[in-house]
């Protein structure tokens, strides 16, 4: 079973931009879509985007415009490029193929504040 490290996160002001990286054990290639999910505290579980390994990609309104999700097979990593970063932005973000999937990385904590 594929397992996911997530990086980048850190603590920023609003407008400013941060890229997240998500690394995967296994080969992702044949993974058919991959997405970035965060948990605010007190909040469920949101998908922020997801790409497929044919490039689609789609985004929580929320995020439309500012947020740019990529994967690079050959390095079994998918990407969070997040600008214009929000206060409402800040969560524990997380990567994986699903979300009912059983084994969850730590996350990345971002938190966006002046």
């Amino acid at each position: 079973q594929v397992q996911f490290v997530e990086s980048g996160g850190g603590l920023v002001q609003p407008g400013e931009s941060l890229t997240l990286s998500c690394q995967a054990s296994g080969n992702i290639f044949n993974i058919y879509a991959l997405a970035w999910y965060r948990q605010a505290p007190g909040n469920q579980l949101e998908r922020v985007a997801v790409v497929t390994n044919g490039g689609t990609t789609n985004y929580a309104d929320s995020v439309k415009g500012r947020f740019t999700i990529s994967r690079e097979d050959a390095k079994n990593t998918v990407y969070l490029q997040m600008n214009s970063l929000e206060s409402d932005d800040t969560a524990v973000y997380y990567c994986n193929y699903n979300p009912a999937a059983t084994t969850w990385g730590q996350g990345t904590q971002v938190t966006v504040t002046s």
